[in-house]
């Protein structure tokens, strides 16, 4: 799934402008902050077979930040029921909640006012030359075992370096708050998104078991992020992969494993070997284009169905592909106008905005000199 994490701002080197057209002028609606960050963050498909949702806990008592942690009712109500249903051992969540530190801080960070940033501000320095040649660098340094890892899941070497650049500047922006402490505070203290935060304390509290490690020598992001590809505990237990077989799926400083990691969560959600991500388009300057254009983020259309609607792809691309139409802002309400094909989609699903699928898409030709 930082800002590099926090904001997660990204880029991307445009290919097509509709310029003889004229463009329809949008407000962008305001954002909420953890949303922008959660809904960016990597996380598991869905089960197939619908599974009970993870109870709330949040009655109306002390904070933590007055009770401490062992104190306090919703916390106690929370460790009986992920030693009940989930098996988790009582003196384990006793000992954690000892341990745990409150990071006030982590909540005022959380309510800052969300601003937008348009695509002309974000690309300058998110995709520009110097992510594409630390990318470039960074790939010739890790070359076998990024290779390798696309080898075995048939994802390009180049999108799984590119993701790794957005994510954390290829490891240099890992984030160093205590996951545990950020993901305690966040699910105790910070109700907009405790059950989220919640769920994601008992996977993370399921994982350092897992990963046979004392919880608190994890580090992340503020939000509970983790590595460099920013998983959350969720995706981490789904998605990481111990490539190097060493017994450990360290998604932190072990290439290896980050990058079959990325692979595999790309593989599991839709990519498709040999497959295009974008194509630029010229469209008319039509409500029924921008009501597609504001359709939420899903592969509703085939390409033919576009077409039919005036969307006139500017490259190659097969009628029957499915795909989406949006825009992005290259000036101050000047827009240029993009499909989405099957590979957009499984990108959007390791981070939910279509600026940051344009980017990684851009990083990633920057470093192959292909057209992905």
């Amino acid at each position: 799934m930082k800002t590099a994490i926090y904001s997660l701002s990204v880029a991307l080197v445009l290919s097509a402008c509709s310029s003889e057209l004229q463009p329809v002028v949008q407000t962008t609606p305001a954002q909420d902050p953890i949303m922008d960050i959660l809904n960016h963050r990597p996380q598991a498909v869905p089960a197939p077979i619908a599974q009970p949702e993870t109870p709330f806990f949040n009655q109306y008592v002390a904070p933590v930040s007055q009770t401490g942690f062992l104190a306090n009712p919703n916390v106690q109500a929370f460790i009986q029921y992920q030693n009940r249903v989930n098996g988790l051992d009582i003196n384990y969540l006793n000992d954690f909640f000892s341990r745990v530190n409150y990071r006030g801080n982590l909540i005022n960070i959380m309510n800052r006012p969300a601003t937008s940033t348009p695509w002309y501000k974000f690309r300058t320095g998110n995709s520009g030359a110097a992510k594409v040649s630390a990318g470039r660098s960074f790939y010739a340094q890790n070359r076998a075992a990024i290779d390798a890892a696309a080898a075995q899941y048939g994802v390009p070497a180049e999108i799984i370096t590119a993701i790794i650049g957005i994510e954390t500047n290829y490891g240099k922006n890992m984030g160093s708050v205590r996951t545990g402490d950020a993901l305690a505070t966040l699910a105790f203290d910070y109700p907009r998104r405790g059950a989220f935060f919640q769920k994601e304390l008992g996977e993370f509290l399921k994982m350092a078991q897992e990963e046979r490690r004392d919880p608190f020598s994890f580090t992340g992001s503020f939000a509970g992020a983790m590595g460099m590809p920013q998983f959350m505990p969720s995706s981490f237990r789904k998605w990481a992969v111990d490539f190097d077989r060493d017994g450990r799926r360290n998604i932190w400083n072990n290439v290896p494993d980050v990058a079959a990691s990325v692979a595999n969560y790309m593989r599991q959600h839709g990519w498709q070997p040999n497959g295009r991500m974008i194509v630029p388009v010229r469209v008319p300057n039509t409500a029924q284009i921008q009501a597609l254009v504001d359709e939420k983020t899903a592969l509703n259309y085939t390409v033919g169905q576009l077409r039919q609607m005036g969307v006139q792809p500017l490259q190659p691309v097969a009628d029957n592909e499915r795909a989406l139409l949006y825009r992005l802002e290259i000036a101050p309400n000047q827009y240029e106008y993009f499909i989405g094909l099957n590979n957009f989609y499984a990108v959007w699903q390791y981070n939910h905005s279509r600026m940051y699928v344009t980017a990684v898409r851009d990083i990633a030709n920057g470093i192959s000199g292909g057209n992905l």
